[in-house]
Formats: C-alpha cells, structure tokens, sequence
C-alpha cells in the first residue's frame, strides 16, 4: 500500500481492501520454477487471510492441473483459513482451471471465469512410454531383479502386462472419487448435469461451465470486484517475497531439472491447446 492509500485509509476515505493472491502453473510438489504446490502457496494464502479488515479473498487460478495430492492441499488450506476468518472467497479462473486447477477453483464460494477460460477435466490421469520394441532394435536386455512380484509395475523397458494396468486403473479409480466427491460437496446442487458428463475428464469453455454449473459467472477480476465493492476498492497483491531460496539455481544439474520440468509443464498445458 502506497503512502496515499494510507493517508486516506487513515482519514476514513480510502475503499474497502482485497488481497489478490495468483495461483499459476502446474501442480507438482517439486520447487522447480513455475510450479505450483502448497509450500508455495500456504504463506501466500496465509498472508491474504490475515488481512482482517478485508471482506473477501480473491484467488487467481491458471492451471492445467497436475498433482492431486497438492491440489487437495491447496483446497483444504483455502477452505481452513476461510472457516476460521469468515471471509468470503472468490476464485477466478484466467486461461484454465482444470483437472487439479479445478480442484483448487472449487474451494471458492463463488468461481467466475473468462467466457473463453477452460474448465473441468475432472478425471485422472497415468502417463508413460514403452520403450521395448527400441530396446530389441539396439541389441539391448533389459535385466531387472526385485524382491516384490508387483515392484517393476510400468517399467517403460519391460512389457506391459494386464495386471498393472488393471491395479493402475483401480488406483486412478480411487483417486477419481476423492475429485468426484469434493466437487460434489463444494458445489452441491448448482451442477447441472449427471455424472457421466462431467466427470469423464472431459473440459469445456467457461460459457459451457457456467451452463454445467461448474462456474458460477462469466467476467474478469477488476470488473466482478468493482462492481461488488465499489470504486474506491483497493486490490492487495499477495506476491511471494524474494530472498535467498529465490536465487536462481546454479549448475549444469540444475540446468537440465528446469529444462525437463519446462518441457513437462508445456506438455501439459499443450493437452488444453494453449
């Protein structure tokens, strides 16, 4: 807050304040650059809800999703700090608030996306390669040896066999209900539509989330905000302070760790085309 704000916060004439807190990027519980996690998140979101005499928090997802532990995290922290605030949360969606994204957007009492914002993808996913015909091509075996029949489950050298794929899918299956459910239980009756629409993993525009219920208005930040609270409002950003742990890393290692999570992370963004 600028010396200003201050002066005429402190001689009655300034607006209502609202912490701005950004959530963006892909959820992983790494700290490579442009990742999402709650030991990033958690000071910021702490910080916004103490700010006592603010009526409401506005959180800011960009999220192709990612990890579901770390978006059950985020959520419940959201929702632990509004219960013990009383404040209202209002979460806007920019370019996408899917599949994890989404999980986090849904913490919200209200979540008012961009008309062309992408929304959804209430699904989970397990993703690899198999490289066993390569290795046949190059001359090369593959020798592994565990004390667990179920330990090489998914070795991208080996052959897929049927009954990992059947014990992933069961996994998947359990995590996909814990989504399932909180959706459910956030949004309650305000969905239309039944469970075989909108928890395929299927994504849709924020014009179509608003029909589905999976959002509750179409607008961006600054005009939702203005209209709710007046002018004179002021907008907090909630930014992570710079320090040590944010030097930037240095070595050929580390070099390669952020290359590798900037192509995963385009990858998957790429999966919502944008």
């Amino acid at each position: 807050m600028g010396l200003r704000s201050w002066l005429k916060r402190r001689m009655g004439q300034g607006g209502p304040l609202i912490p701005v807190v950004r959530l963006h990027g892909v959820i992983a519980a790494d700290q490579r650059p442009g990742r999402l996690n709650i030991e990033m998140a958690a000071p910021l979101l702490k910080r916004a809800f103490a700010l006592k005499s603010a009526p409401a928090v506005a959180i800011v997802i960009n999220s192709p999703g990612g990890s579901a532990v770390q978006s059950r995290l985020i959520s419940k922290r959201i929702r632990d700090l509004a219960d013990e605030t009383g404040k209202k949360v209002l979460v806007f969606v920019e370019d996408a608030a899917a599949s994890g994204g989404y999980f986090i957007a849904t913490a919200g009492d209200e979540i008012i996306a961009d008309p062309s914002s992408i929304v959804g993808s209430i699904g989970v996913i397990f993703a690899g390669f198999g490289f066993v015909e390569a290795l046949k091509k190059v001359g090369v075996d593959r020798r592994v040896h565990t004390s667990g029949r179920n330990k090489s489950t998914m070795d991208p050298f080996l052959p897929e066999k049927a009954e990992d794929v059947a014990r992933i899918k069961a996994m998947e299956a359990d995590v996909h209900q814990v989504f399932i459910d909180w959706v459910k239980g956030r949004r309650g009756d305000r969905l239309k539509g039944g469970d075989d629409l909108l928890f395929t993993g299927e994504f849709w525009s924020g014009v179509k989330g608003l029909e589905l219920g999976l959002v509750d208005g179409l607008g961006d930040m600054h005009e939702v905000l203005r209209t709710r609270y007046g002018d004179k409002l002021e907008l907090v950003a909630i930014a992570p302070r710079r320090g040590l742990l944010a030097m930037p890393r240095l070595g050929f290692a580390a070099l390669a760790g952020d290359i590798a999570a900037q192509v995963e992370d385009r990858a998957t963004w790429s999966r919502l085309g944008l």
